[in-house]
Order: structure tokens, then sequence, then C-alpha cells
């Protein structure tokens, strides 16, 4: 295995550290700065926003530029936007700060996966993506409870300067291991893009994407404040139980994976969505009890992600039928649905938590899930209607 390909691994993982490891600071940096939870949730909110625009967008804008340079701006961006939030002295500079780097973001995991296939031979490919995306994993195993550990017990903004300094060593094994010479096509256009937001049946996975993801994530980005003010856990304890959710997400990928590969994406995303309307659903009652709560926090993370591979693989099987020229494209754009999603989860949850409560973003959130439960099934029938096989026999890779 190239070294190179264990620094972009390495830039993998401080990219995800720093998206989700906000969830678990959300109070503390509320408290911090003066402000309320819902502006706090707004953090994650604009994050993926910079993420969604930044991957297509930026991606077409950048496409003749050499990749290694590119790869190096974008690492030094993502370095420079964790200490703008480590310094920020406001909380509207810790928002700009937070949207520059989801920019870097978005660019760095459209081009991630064409220099890492550049560094193996063709037959390694699959595997060398594969790799790179497990920084995503491992992070969400060990980077976010690690950071979320340091946020409570030495402050939020240390958290950052730590993420600073993953960037730092990413950059240096990417400027030293990283070949200059490495070929890469170019990009699709934003016109190419926008021909296929045109096609409706693509449109419709996008919709279960975001919709799915957003049900979740209404929730999730307030965790912490559940488990501290709703389950009575201390604030100490909330980097272990976001460690718990992480490990159960790594597992649930695997399982998702493989409940694809059997059944097909569409009878596994039925089951999927339909287990995260029911977990998010329970948590509604069991969140005030500690021990029933981290048992229901546990089952969230099994299924929380593990839609992930079945809807990667249906959106390619889609394109491949509908826009088979530009398969590559409908699958990155998934990826900007997935975000959007979040951003548009993460706003909504803070307007239930003002108006409502926050122990109404849980049965709220199952509700939405069950909408992309619904389009899940409509597309089946489409699918039958049209007389698509259950299954694709191309692989597609996951990651966000």
């Amino acid at each position: 295995m190239p070294i190179a390909l264990l620094a972009l691994t390495l830039s993998a993982f401080a990219i995800g550290t720093t998206e989700f490891v906000i969830v678990g600071l959300i109070p503390t940096v509320a408290a911090d700065l003066g402000i309320g939870l819902p502006s706090a949730g707004l953090l994650v909110s604009l994050y993926a926003l910079g993420v969604a625009v930044g991957a297509p967008v930026l991606t077409a804008l950048t496409g003749k530029m050499p990749r290694k340079a590119l790869l190096l701006g974008l690492m030094a961006l993502f370095t420079l936007g964790n200490l703008l939030a480590w310094q920020a002295p406001s909380y509207e500079s810790l928002v700009a700060a937070r949207v520059l780097t989801g920019l870097a973001h978005g660019v760095f995991f459209s081009i991630g996966s064409t220099i890492a296939t550049g560094l193996v031979p063709k037959d390694k490919a699959a595997s060398a993506i594969a790799i790179m995306f497990t920084g995503l994993t491992v992070a969400l195993v060990t980077g976010v409870p690690l950071g979320t550990f340091i946020g409570q017990h030495f402050g939020w903004r240390e958290t950052f300067l730590a993420v600073s300094a993953l960037g730092v060593v990413a950059l240096a094994g990417s400027w030293i291991f990283v070949p200059r010479d490495i070929r890469h096509a170019a990009p699709a256009t934003l016109a190419q893009q926008a021909r296929v937001l045109a096609e409706p049946r693509l449109l419709l996975v996008y919709a279960k994407t975001a919709i799915g993801y957003g049900g979740s994530f209404i929730p999730f980005t307030f965790l912490a404040p559940i488990l501290t003010e709703v389950s009575g856990f201390s604030a100490g304890t909330v980097g272990w139980v976001m460690l718990i959710y992480g490990v159960s997400v790594a597992v649930g990928n695997i399982w998702g994976g493989k409940l694809a590969d059997r059944l097909g994406p569409i009878p596994a995303l039925r089951i999927i969505f339909a287990l995260l309307a029911a977990v998010l659903l329970l948590f509604t009652f069991t969140a005030p009890h500690p021990w029933l709560a981290l048992a229901t926090v546990l089952l969230w993370g099994a299924v929380a992600f593990g839609n992930v591979p079945g809807l990667q693989v249906y959106v390619v099987k889609q394109a491949e039928h509908f826009a088979p020229q530009a398969v590559d494209v409908a699958s990155g754009l998934n990826i900007a649905a997935f975000n959007l999603g979040i951003a548009a989860a993460a706003w909504a949850g803070g307007l239930i938590v003002t108006h409502a409560g926050l122990m109404h973003t849980p049965w709220i959130g199952a509700l939405v899930v069950l909408v992309s439960l619904a389009l899940t099934h409509w597309s089946g029938l489409l699918d039958r209607r049209q007389g698509m096989p259950v299954r694709s026999n191309r692989v597609a890779t996951a990651g966000h």
C-alpha cells in the first residue's frame, strides 16, 4: 500500500472528525458563546451546506488544476478553517470558519477517489478507495469521541486546535509522498450536473437520501443536550456515548452493505429505513432512562448509516439506466444530497427545540424517515413497472 494513500486516509480522518465532533460539543459551545442550542445547531447545518455546495460547484471550477496542488490547497484551507474556529472571537466568526472548512471537505472527497486510484494499479482501485474512506469510519469510532473528550475537559477550542494539528500532519504527508504527475479526467461541468438533476428518477433517489438522513439528524444534532439534560449523563460521559455510537456505525455500515448485496438495494433500504424510524420513535420513550437511552443509541448507530451502501449502489443502478453518460456525476450528487439533508435537519431541529422542546426531535425525525421509506417503496414499484432488475452488478463505493 503506497504511503501516499495513508496520507489521504489521515486527511479523511481529520475531515470526518471535524464534521461530526461538533455534535458532542454543542452544549459547551452554546454556553461559552452565550447562544441558544438552535444557534449552536446551525454550526452543523452550515458546515453541511458548505460541503453540499463545495462538492459540485468548486470541483467543477477547479477541474483544470493539478491534483496534487489542489489537494495541498484543500488541506491548507481545511487547517486554516479549524485554526480560525480555535481562535473565533464570536459566534459569527465560528460560523464563517465552519463554512470555510465545509467547502474544503466537499472538494476533497470529490477528488480524493481519483487521486487514490491514481496511486495503485487498476486492479487495486476499489481497494484504494475503500482504504481512503476508512478514515471517515475511524473518525466516527475514535476521532469524534476523542475530540468530544478534549472539548469537555480542556475547552471546545482545543478540539479544533487538535484537528488543525492533524491537518498539518496530513498536509505534510501529502506534500512529501503524493506524486506530482497524477493523471485525472476533467470533472463534470456544472451543465453536465444540471442535466443529471433534470432526470426525475435520479431526483427521487436524491430525495430519499436527503430526507432519510435528515430525519436521523434532526435528533442527532441535539444528541449531546438530550443526553445531559434528559438522560442525566454528565458532560464528560457524552464522549463515551459517542464512542459507542461510532463503533455501532462501523458495524452498521458493514451490515448494511451485506444486506444490500444479498437482497438488492430497494429491499435493504426498506428494512433499514423502517428500523431507523422505529429506533428514533423508541428514543422518545427511552431517553429519560440512562441505560435504556444508551442501548437505544447503540441501536441507532447500527442503522443510522447502514443505508449508505444501498443508496450509493442504487443511485449508480438508476444512473446506468437513465443517465449512462454521467454515472459518476450522479453518484457524486448523491453525496451532496446527503449533506443537504444534514443542513436542513439541523436547521429544522433548531426550530423544533425552540418552539416545542428537545424531546420532540426524535419522534418528528421518525416521521421524516417514514417519508423516505415511502419514497423507497415508490421507487421499487416504478422499477418493477419498467422491468428493472432488483440487483445491480456494479459495485459502488460508499462515502460522503
